[in-house]
Protein backbone atom coordinates (compact mmCIF):
# COMPACT_ATOMS: atom_id res chain seq x y z
CA UNK A 1 0.00 0.00 0.00
CA UNK A 2 1.09 3.18 -0.89
CA UNK A 3 1.52 6.25 1.50
CA UNK A 4 -1.82 8.89 1.63
CA UNK A 5 0.47 11.83 0.09
CA UNK A 6 1.15 9.09 -2.78
CA UNK A 7 -2.35 9.03 -3.79
CA UNK A 8 -3.37 12.63 -3.35
CA UNK A 9 -0.68 13.18 -6.22
CA UNK A 10 -2.27 10.42 -8.12
CA UNK A 11 0.44 7.41 -7.57
CA UNK A 12 -1.66 4.32 -6.37
CA UNK A 13 1.54 1.82 -6.94
CA UNK A 14 4.91 0.41 -7.12
CA UNK A 15 6.59 -0.39 -9.57
CA UNK A 16 9.22 -2.21 -8.28
CA UNK A 17 9.05 -5.80 -5.82
CA UNK A 18 12.06 -5.14 -3.60
CA UNK A 19 11.95 -4.61 0.08
CA UNK A 20 12.60 -0.78 1.12
CA UNK A 21 15.97 0.63 2.69
CA UNK A 22 13.76 2.88 4.71
CA UNK A 23 15.63 6.26 5.98
CA UNK A 24 15.94 10.01 5.02
CA UNK A 25 16.85 12.42 2.75
CA UNK A 26 17.47 15.81 2.61
CA UNK A 27 17.73 16.35 6.18
CA UNK A 28 20.07 19.24 5.12
CA UNK A 29 20.35 21.22 1.76
CA UNK A 30 24.09 19.84 1.29
CA UNK A 31 23.15 16.21 1.26
CA UNK A 32 20.99 16.93 -2.09
CA UNK A 33 23.42 17.64 -5.09
CA UNK A 34 21.84 17.94 -8.65
CA UNK A 35 23.95 19.42 -11.68
CA UNK A 36 22.45 19.60 -15.07
CA UNK A 37 23.90 18.20 -18.08
CA UNK A 38 23.94 19.08 -21.30
CA UNK A 39 24.56 17.02 -24.72
CA UNK A 40 28.22 17.10 -26.32
CA UNK A 41 27.15 18.64 -29.37
CA UNK A 42 25.86 21.97 -27.13
CA UNK A 43 28.87 22.21 -25.00
CA UNK A 44 30.73 22.58 -28.06
CA UNK A 45 28.58 25.66 -29.53
CA UNK A 46 28.87 27.20 -26.16
CA UNK A 47 32.36 29.88 -26.89
CA UNK A 48 33.73 33.20 -26.52
CA UNK A 49 31.29 35.04 -28.70
CA UNK A 50 27.70 34.75 -29.78
CA UNK A 51 24.69 36.46 -29.33
CA UNK A 52 23.52 35.18 -26.26
CA UNK A 53 25.03 34.51 -22.66
CA UNK A 54 25.02 31.23 -21.32
CA UNK A 55 25.59 30.98 -17.63
CA UNK A 56 25.84 28.57 -14.89
CA UNK A 57 23.86 29.40 -11.90
CA UNK A 58 24.85 27.18 -8.40
CA UNK A 59 21.97 28.01 -5.72
CA UNK A 60 20.95 26.60 -2.59
CA UNK A 61 17.80 27.33 -0.77
CA UNK A 62 15.86 29.16 -3.02
CA UNK A 63 14.11 27.56 -6.20
CA UNK A 64 14.56 28.36 -9.88
CA UNK A 65 11.75 30.87 -10.53
CA UNK A 66 12.87 32.81 -7.37
CA UNK A 67 16.13 32.61 -8.48
CA UNK A 68 15.47 34.23 -11.60
CA UNK A 69 13.08 36.44 -10.46
CA UNK A 70 15.05 38.27 -7.60
CA UNK A 71 18.09 38.16 -10.58
CA UNK A 72 15.70 39.91 -12.97
CA UNK A 73 14.56 42.77 -10.24
CA UNK A 74 17.92 43.18 -9.29
CA UNK A 75 20.03 43.15 -12.22
CA UNK A 76 17.81 43.19 -15.00
CA UNK A 77 19.10 39.68 -16.24
CA UNK A 78 15.82 38.22 -18.28
CA UNK A 79 16.73 34.51 -18.09
CA UNK A 80 15.70 31.03 -18.96
CA UNK A 81 16.22 27.92 -17.51
CA UNK A 82 16.12 24.69 -19.20
CA UNK A 83 14.88 22.73 -16.29
CA UNK A 84 12.88 23.61 -12.83
CA UNK A 85 15.51 22.92 -9.32
CA UNK A 86 13.55 23.46 -5.97
CA UNK A 87 15.22 25.25 -2.99
CA UNK A 88 16.05 21.79 -0.81
CA UNK A 89 19.14 20.91 -2.86
CA UNK A 90 22.38 22.11 -3.71
CA UNK A 91 21.42 22.69 -7.37
CA UNK A 92 23.94 23.68 -10.56
CA UNK A 93 22.16 24.58 -14.00
CA UNK A 94 22.54 26.09 -16.91
CA UNK A 95 20.70 29.35 -17.92
CA UNK A 96 20.58 31.65 -21.02
CA UNK A 97 20.41 35.10 -21.26
CA UNK A 98 17.43 36.13 -23.53
CA UNK A 99 19.09 39.93 -24.54
CA UNK A 100 21.77 40.09 -26.24
CA UNK A 101 23.17 43.66 -23.74
CA UNK A 102 25.70 41.22 -21.93
CA UNK A 103 26.23 43.56 -19.36
CA UNK A 104 27.03 40.86 -16.53
CA UNK A 105 29.52 38.11 -15.93
CA UNK A 106 29.00 37.10 -12.51
CA UNK A 107 26.68 37.39 -9.70
CA UNK A 108 27.22 36.40 -5.89
CA UNK A 109 24.63 36.34 -2.84
CA UNK A 110 24.43 34.51 -0.74
CA UNK A 111 21.60 31.82 -1.74
CA UNK A 112 23.12 31.71 -5.92
CA UNK A 113 26.00 32.48 -7.83
CA UNK A 114 25.84 33.33 -11.93
CA UNK A 115 29.01 32.33 -13.79
CA UNK A 116 29.09 33.63 -17.36
CA UNK A 117 30.77 30.23 -19.52
CA UNK A 118 30.55 31.50 -22.73
CA UNK A 119 28.15 32.46 -25.87
CA UNK A 120 25.97 30.93 -27.79
CA UNK A 121 24.31 31.83 -31.47
CA UNK A 122 20.68 30.88 -30.95
CA UNK A 123 19.01 30.26 -26.99
CA UNK A 124 19.50 26.99 -25.38
CA UNK A 125 16.65 25.03 -25.13
CA UNK A 126 15.03 21.72 -23.33
CA UNK A 127 16.61 19.83 -25.59
CA UNK A 128 20.16 20.85 -25.25
CA UNK A 129 19.98 18.89 -21.72
CA UNK A 130 19.83 15.55 -21.40
CA UNK A 131 19.36 15.28 -18.11
CA UNK A 132 20.90 15.62 -14.55
CA UNK A 133 23.46 14.05 -12.15
CA UNK A 134 22.49 13.30 -8.65
CA UNK A 135 24.75 12.91 -5.64
CA UNK A 136 22.26 11.94 -2.28
CA UNK A 137 22.66 10.71 1.24
CA UNK A 138 20.41 9.06 2.51
CA UNK A 139 20.24 8.26 6.63
CA UNK A 140 19.26 5.76 8.41
CA UNK A 141 18.72 3.34 5.69
CA UNK A 142 19.37 -0.29 5.03
CA UNK A 143 22.14 -0.10 2.30
CA UNK A 144 22.00 -4.00 2.47
CA UNK A 145 18.71 -3.76 0.81
CA UNK A 146 20.21 -1.72 -2.41
CA UNK A 147 22.25 -4.12 -3.25
CA UNK A 148 19.13 -5.89 -4.34
CA UNK A 149 17.68 -3.13 -5.97
CA UNK A 150 18.43 -4.22 -9.57
CA UNK A 151 14.96 -2.94 -11.18
CA UNK A 152 16.37 0.59 -12.21
CA UNK A 153 14.71 0.09 -15.83
CA UNK A 154 11.72 -0.71 -14.28
CA UNK A 155 10.85 2.41 -12.23
CA UNK A 156 7.74 4.01 -13.72
CA UNK A 157 8.30 7.90 -14.73
CA UNK A 158 5.65 9.61 -12.29
CA UNK A 159 5.81 13.40 -12.01
CA UNK A 160 7.00 13.92 -8.35
CA UNK A 161 5.83 15.43 -5.07
CA UNK A 162 7.60 18.52 -5.73
CA UNK A 163 5.66 18.80 -9.09
CA UNK A 164 2.56 19.67 -6.79
CA UNK A 165 3.81 21.25 -3.64
CA UNK A 166 5.53 18.82 -1.76
CA UNK A 167 3.92 19.40 1.97
CA UNK A 168 1.06 21.42 0.20
CA UNK A 169 0.10 19.19 -3.01
CA UNK A 170 -1.90 22.20 -4.28
CA UNK A 171 -0.79 22.75 -7.52
CA UNK A 172 -2.95 20.73 -9.24
CA UNK A 173 -5.61 21.85 -7.99
CA UNK A 174 -5.12 25.10 -8.78
CA UNK A 175 -4.63 23.90 -12.16
CA UNK A 176 -8.11 21.99 -12.53
CA UNK A 177 -10.04 25.16 -11.00
CA UNK A 178 -8.05 27.12 -13.80
CA UNK A 179 -9.26 25.14 -16.72
CA UNK A 180 -12.79 25.15 -15.85
CA UNK A 181 -12.82 28.35 -16.02
CA UNK A 182 -13.95 28.70 -11.81
CA UNK A 183 -11.41 31.76 -11.11
CA UNK A 184 -12.87 32.47 -7.76
CA UNK A 185 -12.30 28.54 -6.77
CA UNK A 186 -8.91 29.52 -7.79
CA UNK A 187 -8.14 32.10 -5.69
CA UNK A 188 -9.88 29.85 -2.65
CA UNK A 189 -7.70 27.22 -3.04
CA UNK A 190 -4.63 29.21 -3.26
CA UNK A 191 -5.22 31.24 -0.38
CA UNK A 192 -7.01 28.93 2.02
CA UNK A 193 -6.21 24.83 1.03
CA UNK A 194 -5.07 23.49 4.23
CA UNK A 195 -2.83 20.09 4.40
CA UNK A 196 -2.29 17.79 7.32
CA UNK A 197 1.70 18.26 6.22
CA UNK A 198 2.04 21.85 6.11
CA UNK A 199 3.58 23.98 9.17
CA UNK A 200 0.79 24.92 11.90
CA UNK A 201 1.18 28.43 11.71
CA UNK A 202 0.82 28.45 7.87
CA UNK A 203 -2.81 25.77 8.15
CA UNK A 204 -3.74 28.92 11.26
CA UNK A 205 -3.11 31.59 8.16
CA UNK A 206 -5.03 29.81 5.50
CA UNK A 207 -8.10 28.92 8.05
CA UNK A 208 -8.58 32.80 8.37
CA UNK A 209 -8.17 33.20 4.45
CA UNK A 210 -11.10 30.79 3.87
CA UNK A 211 -13.67 33.87 4.58
CA UNK A 212 -13.26 36.33 2.10
CA UNK A 213 -14.02 38.77 5.19
CA UNK A 214 -10.54 38.45 6.32
CA UNK A 215 -8.72 39.04 3.82
CA UNK A 216 -7.57 42.94 4.70
CA UNK A 217 -7.60 41.80 8.60
CA UNK A 218 -4.82 38.68 7.75
CA UNK A 219 -2.60 40.54 4.73
CA UNK A 220 -0.19 41.63 7.77
CA UNK A 221 -0.02 38.39 9.19
CA UNK A 222 0.91 36.21 5.56
CA UNK A 223 4.69 36.03 5.86
CA UNK A 224 6.87 36.66 3.13
CA UNK A 225 7.55 33.18 1.94
CA UNK A 226 4.36 33.25 0.72
CA UNK A 227 4.85 35.84 -1.66
CA UNK A 228 2.60 34.55 -4.38
CA UNK A 229 -0.39 34.39 -2.37
CA UNK A 230 0.54 37.96 -1.05
CA UNK A 231 0.39 39.55 -4.10
CA UNK A 232 -2.86 37.98 -4.87
CA UNK A 233 -4.38 38.88 -1.88
CA UNK A 234 -3.61 42.44 -2.32
CA UNK A 235 -4.96 42.52 -5.85
CA UNK A 236 -8.55 40.92 -3.93
CA UNK A 237 -8.56 43.49 -1.52
CA UNK A 238 -7.96 46.59 -3.89
CA UNK A 239 -10.61 45.34 -6.45
CA UNK A 240 -12.44 41.83 -5.36
CA UNK A 241 -12.01 40.57 -9.43
CA UNK A 242 -10.23 37.20 -9.02
CA UNK A 243 -9.63 36.34 -13.31
CA UNK A 244 -7.64 40.03 -13.03
CA UNK A 245 -5.84 39.45 -9.54
CA UNK A 246 -4.68 35.63 -11.40
CA UNK A 247 -2.87 37.92 -13.89
CA UNK A 248 -0.79 39.27 -11.75
CA UNK A 249 0.85 36.49 -11.21
CA UNK A 250 4.27 35.41 -13.94
CA UNK A 251 2.87 33.74 -16.64
CA UNK A 252 5.36 31.04 -16.48
CA UNK A 253 3.69 29.93 -12.98
CA UNK A 254 0.19 29.90 -13.96
CA UNK A 255 0.98 27.76 -16.62
CA UNK A 256 2.96 25.84 -14.21
CA UNK A 257 -0.29 25.00 -12.11
CA UNK A 258 -2.15 23.97 -15.30
CA UNK A 259 1.20 21.70 -15.98
CA UNK A 260 0.37 20.46 -12.80
CA UNK A 261 -3.06 19.06 -13.43
CA UNK A 262 -1.71 17.00 -16.63
CA UNK A 263 0.79 15.58 -14.03
CA UNK A 264 -1.59 14.45 -11.92
CA UNK A 265 -3.67 12.87 -14.56
CA UNK A 266 -0.52 11.58 -16.04
CA UNK A 267 0.56 9.55 -12.83
CA UNK A 268 -2.94 8.63 -12.82
CA UNK A 269 -3.23 6.83 -16.13
CA UNK A 270 0.28 5.13 -15.53
CA UNK A 271 -1.35 4.19 -12.43
CA UNK A 272 -4.26 2.52 -13.59
CA UNK A 273 -2.62 1.32 -16.73
CA UNK A 274 0.07 -0.48 -14.84
CA UNK A 275 -2.66 -2.02 -12.36
CA UNK A 276 -4.90 -2.94 -15.44
CA UNK A 277 -1.63 -5.32 -16.47
CA UNK A 278 -0.49 -2.66 -19.49
CA UNK A 279 3.32 -3.66 -20.37
CA UNK A 280 4.58 0.10 -20.16
CA UNK A 281 7.76 -0.97 -20.29
CA UNK A 282 7.75 -2.37 -23.65
CA UNK A 283 6.69 -0.79 -26.84
CA UNK A 284 4.26 -2.81 -29.10
CA UNK A 285 3.13 -2.09 -32.24
CA UNK A 286 1.47 1.54 -33.05
CA UNK A 287 2.85 2.95 -29.94
CA UNK A 288 4.29 6.52 -30.02
CA UNK A 289 7.94 6.42 -28.89
CA UNK A 290 10.97 8.42 -27.98
CA UNK A 291 14.08 7.17 -30.07
CA UNK A 292 17.84 7.52 -28.64
CA UNK A 293 17.81 11.45 -29.63
CA UNK A 294 14.31 11.91 -27.56
CA UNK A 295 12.15 12.06 -31.13
CA UNK A 296 8.91 11.10 -31.08
CA UNK A 297 7.74 8.43 -33.55
CA UNK A 298 5.63 5.27 -34.14
CA UNK A 299 7.43 2.38 -32.83
CA UNK A 300 9.35 0.74 -35.55
CA UNK A 301 10.86 -2.22 -33.63
CA UNK A 302 13.83 -0.58 -32.76
CA UNK A 303 15.48 -1.20 -29.37
CA UNK A 304 16.99 2.03 -28.47
CA UNK A 305 13.11 3.10 -28.37
CA UNK A 306 11.53 3.65 -25.43
CA UNK A 307 7.55 4.19 -24.61
CA UNK A 308 5.80 7.34 -24.37
CA UNK A 309 2.50 7.81 -22.95
CA UNK A 310 0.16 10.89 -23.71
CA UNK A 311 0.18 14.15 -21.43
CA UNK A 312 -3.35 15.15 -21.90
CA UNK A 313 -4.26 18.37 -23.56
CA UNK A 314 -6.64 20.37 -25.75
CA UNK A 315 -4.81 18.68 -28.79
CA UNK A 316 -4.82 15.31 -27.10
CA UNK A 317 -5.15 12.40 -29.97
CA UNK A 318 -7.55 8.88 -29.09
CA UNK A 319 -5.45 6.91 -30.77
CA UNK A 320 -2.78 4.99 -28.25
CA UNK A 321 -3.84 2.11 -26.36
CA UNK A 322 -4.13 4.10 -23.03
CA UNK A 323 -7.55 5.82 -24.06
CA UNK A 324 -9.08 3.57 -22.31
CA UNK A 325 -7.61 4.74 -18.74
CA UNK A 326 -7.75 8.30 -20.36
CA UNK A 327 -11.01 8.57 -20.79
CA UNK A 328 -11.99 7.10 -17.67
CA UNK A 329 -9.96 9.50 -15.63
CA UNK A 330 -11.37 12.29 -17.28
CA UNK A 331 -15.08 11.16 -17.55
CA UNK A 332 -13.90 10.71 -13.10
CA UNK A 333 -12.37 14.24 -12.86
CA UNK A 334 -15.32 15.67 -14.99
CA UNK A 335 -13.20 17.32 -17.72
CA UNK A 336 -12.81 16.92 -21.16
CA UNK A 337 -9.46 17.44 -23.00
CA UNK A 338 -10.86 20.57 -24.73
CA UNK A 339 -11.28 22.14 -21.63
CA UNK A 340 -7.45 23.02 -21.64
CA UNK A 341 -7.45 25.72 -24.14
CA UNK A 342 -8.77 28.57 -21.78
CA UNK A 343 -10.30 31.31 -23.88
CA UNK A 344 -10.50 33.45 -20.69
CA UNK A 345 -6.44 33.39 -20.74
CA UNK A 346 -5.63 31.92 -23.28
CA UNK A 347 -1.55 32.02 -22.44
CA UNK A 348 -2.37 29.17 -19.50
CA UNK A 349 -3.53 26.75 -22.45
CA UNK A 350 -1.99 23.50 -22.22
CA UNK A 351 -1.98 21.86 -25.68
CA UNK A 352 -0.94 18.54 -24.19
CA UNK A 353 2.22 16.54 -25.42
CA UNK A 354 4.19 13.15 -24.57
CA UNK A 355 6.08 11.63 -21.66
CA UNK A 356 8.70 8.62 -21.37
CA UNK A 357 6.58 5.92 -19.80
CA UNK A 358 9.58 4.55 -17.71
CA UNK A 359 12.75 6.44 -15.96
CA UNK A 360 16.07 6.01 -17.48
CA UNK A 361 18.48 5.74 -15.06
CA UNK A 362 22.03 5.58 -15.96
CA UNK A 363 25.69 5.00 -13.26
CA UNK A 364 23.89 4.13 -10.66
CA UNK A 365 26.46 3.66 -7.82
CA UNK A 366 26.35 3.33 -4.46
CA UNK A 367 29.06 4.34 -1.18
CA UNK A 368 27.55 3.99 2.02
CA UNK A 369 25.60 6.79 2.50
CA UNK A 370 25.21 7.98 -1.04
CA UNK A 371 23.75 7.47 -3.91
CA UNK A 372 24.65 8.46 -7.39
CA UNK A 373 22.46 8.55 -10.40
CA UNK A 374 21.91 10.14 -13.49
CA UNK A 375 18.18 10.30 -14.89
CA UNK A 376 17.03 11.45 -18.18
CA UNK A 377 15.56 15.52 -18.88
CA UNK A 378 12.35 15.65 -16.90
CA UNK A 379 12.55 12.54 -14.18
CA UNK A 380 12.84 13.16 -10.63
CA UNK A 381 15.35 11.51 -8.27
CA UNK A 382 12.81 11.49 -5.58
CA UNK A 383 10.92 9.01 -7.89
CA UNK A 384 13.20 6.58 -8.12
CA UNK A 385 14.15 7.07 -4.29
CA UNK A 386 10.72 6.23 -4.12
CA UNK A 387 10.65 2.45 -4.84
CA UNK A 388 14.89 2.32 -3.14
CA UNK A 389 13.30 3.26 -0.29
CA UNK A 390 9.71 3.09 0.30
CA UNK A 391 8.71 5.66 2.81
CA UNK A 392 5.47 4.83 5.10
CA UNK A 393 5.66 8.85 5.67
CA UNK A 394 7.05 10.72 2.30
CA UNK A 395 7.22 13.78 3.98
CA UNK A 396 9.15 12.67 7.40
CA UNK A 397 11.87 10.95 5.27
CA UNK A 398 12.54 14.59 3.21
CA UNK A 399 10.53 13.78 0.42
Amino acid sequence: MVPKLDNIIGISIYSTKTQGTGGRIRTTQDQFFVSEVLREKTLDKISKSGNYAVFRLKKSGIDTNHALSDILKKYGLRLKALGLKDANAITEQFVCDMSTSHTHENITTNRYTLERIGFVQKPLTKKDMVGNRFKIKIEDADFSKISGFDQYDKVLNFYGYQRFGSKRAVSHLIGKAMIQRNFDQVIEIMLGYTSEYDLPENNKIRELLKDRTNYSKVFNDVPPQMDIERVVLKEMIEHGDALKALRIIPISLRRFFVEAYQSFIFNRVISMAYEMGENLFQPQADDVCYDKDDNLGRYQNDPDQNLAIPLVGYSYSKRNRFDYQISKILQEEQISSKDFFVKEMQEISGEGGFRHAVIICKDFVTSQPHVSFTLSRGSYATILLREVMKPSDPIAAGF
